[in-house]
């Protein structure tokens, strides 16, 4: 892979420094995989271990596909934890197969693997099958026996010594039961000694006072905080290529794709270094129109994608080029812009489109006329397939973001304001003529302006979009949404109590 060499997965790669005193905070986190059979409560324990519902979980078996991977806090030590779908033996080619691969993918990248039984329904022929896979990769294993509240699981829990993976573990990922005896179980195999103690809110404050003059100053190096991860979600319709760009931007299968439309149920977060800067990159579900989503999965799908677009800051909208702009393309734009987020439109599949140059113009002049609401979006042509492309849209995201981030002073602000109301004043009303006296910008991200106005109520919509398409002219704010809000300002003649 030519680009290969530009991103890396945080702990990838030989840039790691050498500086002794820096190592425990730069080495990665160790890494728990959490595997077995279909619907056992793996992500319900995913979830009980990170802390967070950020893995979907439902009684249908099979709901996830893909691996997901959290930080998470076990005995005062950080870990990275992976859920799984479920091992299910399968003919090759298959989704159930291609979702077997990504489990195996996890054990092989483990430090120590979770592995997860149902207690009630006790030792099946699959987890004796499925144990014989962790035992040959080596890992160090924990067995798993959940579901074990009450008197039901007894059995299960006792058919679990038979697995030759060690003594299991009884608990109840959904009620928390047993949580604790895991958790010591998990430090010990990974070797992590007693757990760190968290330090009380007093020392925790006065670590966080001023140093005095006697104090010793630690070097400005050491004081650096690493920047933030970009957040960026990755959204559109079934099959427009979603999970094949994420694999071609990591630089590995990390997701499962094929022609099969609505193989991403999960909103799967991946972190990687794009060029030194690090990005949390969310696949997807694929979006339909709301009237056809009938299925429980999909429900739940869709809205894991929608949680995932309020979370992002630069939401990537991946479009079929032999299918490009239909009505649903359009609608995911618009909710894209009315949840405030920055917008990058990735036209997939450009390997396939013959006259690329008349289809690109087109394109451009379709999205800057069916998306008005934010002009001057950019379109970048990719193929992710083929991995091309991705230089440019990455760069379009960066700058997208710069400029979805962007402040303007308030000296310049209202200057712009006095030459836009020389050039086109504020119709009059009843007479009077409506004035606005002041502006500032209330926030970024996205920029967000407030004007004071004699009567914001009675000034016309197309005044503010004449403002509106001024601002972003003059302060070069296109692709991103923008606000305007009309406050009433204060009477300079009133009497003042």
């Amino acid at each position: 892979m030519a680009e290969a060499r530009k991103r890396r997965r945080p702990g990838e790669g030989e840039s790691r420094p050498r500086d002794e005193g820096r190592d425990a905070a730069m080495t990665p986190p160790p890494l728990v995989a959490i595997v077995g059979r279909p619907n056992v409560g793996k992500s319900t324990l995913f979830n009980r271990l990170t802390g967070r519902r950020t893995a979907l979980v439902s009684d249908m078996p099979g709901l996830t596909r893909d691996r997901r991977a959290e930080k998470a806090e076990i005995g005062g030590h950080a870990i990275q934890l992976v859920d799984t779908a479920g091992l299910e033996e399968a003919p090759p080619g298959t989704i159930p197969s291609r979702m077997r691969q990504q489990s195996e993918a996890a054990i092989t990248a483990a430090d120590v693997v979770l592995f997860v039984i149902d207690s009630r329904d006790g030792v099946t022929g699959a987890d004796r099958q499925f144990a014989e896979v962790v035992r040959r990769s080596g890992k160090p294993a924990i067995v798993v026996a959940n579901k074990c509240e009450g008197s039901k699981g007894n059995d299960g829990f006792y058919e679990a010594f038979a697995l030759g993976l060690g003594e299991p573990v009884a608990i109840s990922a959904e009620h928390g039961e047993g949580i604790g005896d895991l958790e010591a179980d998990m430090i010990a195999a990974l070797g992590l000694g007693a757990p760190v103690a968290r330090p009380s809110r007093r020392k925790r404050a006065q670590a966080d006072a001023p140093a005095s003059s006697a104090d010793p100053v630690e070097p400005a190096a050491s004081l650096q905080t690493p920047p933030r991860a970009l957040r960026i979600a990755v959204v559109g319709r079934p099959n427009a290529g979603k999970s094949t760009l994420v694999n071609a931007l990591l630089g590995e299968e990390r997701m499962i794709t094929g022609p099969e439309p609505g193989l991403t149920r999960d909103a799967i977060a991946t972190d990687l270094d794009w060029n030194g800067r690090p990005v949390r990159l969310f696949d997807t579900a694929g979006l339909r129109r709301r009237t056809r989503v009938q299925e429980l999965a999909e429900k739940l799908s869709t809205g894991d994608t929608l949680r995932a677009v309020r979370f992002a800051e630069v939401v990537i909208l991946v479009i079929d080029a032999e299918r490009a702009f239909e009505h649903q393309d359009l609608g995911i734009a618009d909710m894209v812009a009315s949840e405030g987020r920055a917008l990058v439109v990735a036209v997939n599949k450009w390997d396939l489109v013959p006259d690329k140059q008349r289809r690109l113009r087109d394109l451009v002049e379709t999205v800057s006329e069916k998306m008005a609401q934010v002009p001057g979006v950019p379109v970048v042509p990719i193929s992710a397939l083929a991995e091309k492309g991705l230089d440019k849209l990455m760069a379009a995201v960066f700058q997208t973001y710069e400029v979805w981030n962007r402040r303007v002073p308030t000296p310049q602000l209202n200057r712009w304001l006095g030459e836009a109301l020389e050039r086109h004043a504020p119709p009059a009303q009843a007479g009077r003529r409506i004035k606005i006296r002041y502006m500032t910008q209330a926030s970024a991200r996205p920029p967000t302006f407030v004007a004071f106005c004699s009567s914001p109520e009675a000034l016309p919509r197309s005044y503010e979009r004449y403002l509106l398409n001024s601002l972003r002219e003059t302060f070069d704010l296109g692709g991103v949404p923008i606000r305007l809000n009309m406050r009433k300002g204060a009477n300079p003649y009133a009497k003042r109590k």
